[in-house]
């Protein structure tokens, strides 16, 4: 083949070498400069952490020394690592989880069985499970049918799809777990957005739709116990540290505002961060009208499905209230609810193929770093360490210095743990600054409902990242101004706010 062939041209560069014509080949992928440099950072981070000589212990209020050890110090470094390149996608997000597995059982961090049985904890199957839901909502059309419903109701400006999906997204954490929301909720955006842009690629609309998506579920689940397994655990530790019991309305009197405010505050944030490339779709909800009548009355598999997801949900719901049913733990409600959907054909073998592994992955490696850095005694040095630095400060700074762990713990790790590791800690420091209990444990479920840094941080911000329409990297960056926009609140509902409806704030 000649060089002066176009289809040789096109995989080849020319490059002189004393005076010589030398072919080269085409760099492969594997040569991505910026790729190896995050990915170095990762490895860098872990080495040095975990080379360190000599770490300080941390001392509680009490005077309790809290020594990190070395299989503490080393599951840091790994936290540092996998952050690192779930950000930046140095390899697949699901490949990264797995490595976290691998260096635990490399390193002797933990035993092998107990770091990889981590990948199949009831919280991955209840996401799995959720999964499962949002995709029999596709193959049914009953996402069709609530998308097209919505539209109509919102109409043809993409400020207000964006203010309907995010309302509906936080209505429904109200009831349902934020997980079970999102994989509902996701299908019904990618039929709203195949409307918007049939090729699918990404856009600024298409970010901003998925991505205030995961933020708002966020928002709404704090506001009721139903949206996340969170609360409860924080009101029994509050019970055993307080001695007063916190119930089901109390807690929804004091988080409704919060939630309500950061719903509004995220919209005009990304109506203004992502603005739609076109402001109008016209014609669109008469579009919609007429596509959702054309899929005239429901279909006996619509009906069925239906049927056993608002059982499902149902009964998840009513655990809180029904002594008998709570020991039954919802991992196992959700899963039983995927069983069934392939008892009655709504979905068939081929589409277990369809289900993103990379995903339930990923939240597989997150539970086993959440459970390694509780196991090993990490993630109580952190808290005492960093709650540390508060102990002569205000009560303000003490307030969003708890908020700023809670938010960096609550990315990396479940929520639930971020909630076990740091309320203790703070409920424990907080009468030495005359900080009053209650404000501690709002602020906390606060600040753990909503991590918007890193997709590990919380399912609806995995199920976001499946439409394609941003990086996790992205992802990161939009996450940063959120989060300081939650720390306004948060201090705005501390200082002035929660005051004025009766909390104690200050002993």
């Amino acid at each position: 083949m000649s060089d002066q062939d176009p289809a040789a041209r096109k995989n080849k560069s020319e490059s002189p070498v004393h005076g010589a014509t030398v072919v080269i080949g085409e760099l492969p992928a594997v040569f991505d400069l910026r790729r190896l440099a995050w990915m170095m950072l990762g490895v860098t981070l872990f080495t040095v952490t975990a080379l360190l000589p000599s770490i300080p212990d941390a001392v509680d209020p009490a005077g309790r020394l809290v020594v990190l050890t070395r299989e503490g110090q080393l599951a840091i470094a790994l936290f540092l690592l996998a952050a690192t390149w779930w950000v930046f996608e140095v390899i697949p997000i699901g490949v990264t989880a797995i490595a976290i597995g691998v260096l635990q059982v490399l390193f002797a961090i933990r035993d092998p069985r107990v770091a990889y049985t981590d990948f199949m904890d009831p919280a991955v199957w209840f996401i799995l499970g959720s999964i499962i839901i949002g995709l029999v909502f596709t193959r049914t059309g009953l996402t069709n049918r609530m998308a097209y419903r919505m539209l109509t109701l919102v109409g043809d400006r993409t400020s207000r799809i964006y203010l309907g999906a995010f309302i509906m997204t936080a209505g429904m954490t109200l009831l349902m777990a934020q997980t079970a929301v999102a994989a509902a909720v996701y299908p019904l955006l990618m039929t709203i957005y195949a409307l918007y842009e049939e090729d699918q690629h990404p856009t600024r609309f298409g970010k901003g739709l998925f991505i205030g998506m995961a933020f708002t579920a966020g928002a709404g689940s704090i506001i009721t116990l139903l949206g996340a397994a969170r609360g409860v655990v924080a009101i029994g530790f509050y019970r055993e540290l307080v001695g007063r019991e916190i119930d089901f309305f109390e807690v929804s009197y004091y988080l409704f505002p919060v939630g309500a405010l950061m719903v509004a505050a995220l919209w005009v944030y990304v109506v203004v961060m992502f603005r739609p490339e076109r402001a109008v779709i016209p014609g669109l909800s008469e579009r919609a009208r007429k596509l959702h009548k054309r899929l005239g009355p429901m279909s006996r598999k619509e009906i069925t499905a239906l049927v056993i997801t608002l059982t499902a949900v149902g009964l998840m719901s009513l655990r809180s209230f029904i002594p008998a049913l709570a020991s039954v733990d919802k991992s196992a409600i959700i899963a039983g609810a995927a069983v069934l959907f392939f008892v009655f054909r709504i979905l068939r073998r081929a589409d277990l193929e369809t289900i993103p592994w990379n995903i339930v992955l990923l939240f597989g490696g997150a539970m086993s770093l959440g459970l390694c850095l509780w196991q090993t005694g990490a993630a109580e040095w952190l808290a005492i360490a960093w709650l540390s630095y508060f102990g002569d400060s205000k009560a303000l700074a003490f307030i969003l210095g708890l908020s700023v762990f809670v938010l960096i713990m609550t990315n990396v790790i479940m929520n639930v743990a971020a909630i076990a590791i740091s309320l203790p800690v703070a409920l424990v420091m907080a009468p030495y600054l005359g900080v009053a209990p209650d404000v501690v444990l709002y602020v906390s479920l606060t600040a753990a409902g909503m991590p918007f840094l890193l997709l590990v941080g919380a399912a609806p911000n995995a199920i976001a990242y499946q439409s394609k329409q941003f990086s996790a990297s992205e992802f990161f960056m939009a996450g940063l101004p959120a989060s300081l926009l939650l720390l306004v609140v948060i201090a705005l509902f501390s200082v002035w706010i929660w005051g004025w409806m009766g909390m104690p704030i200050l002993l």
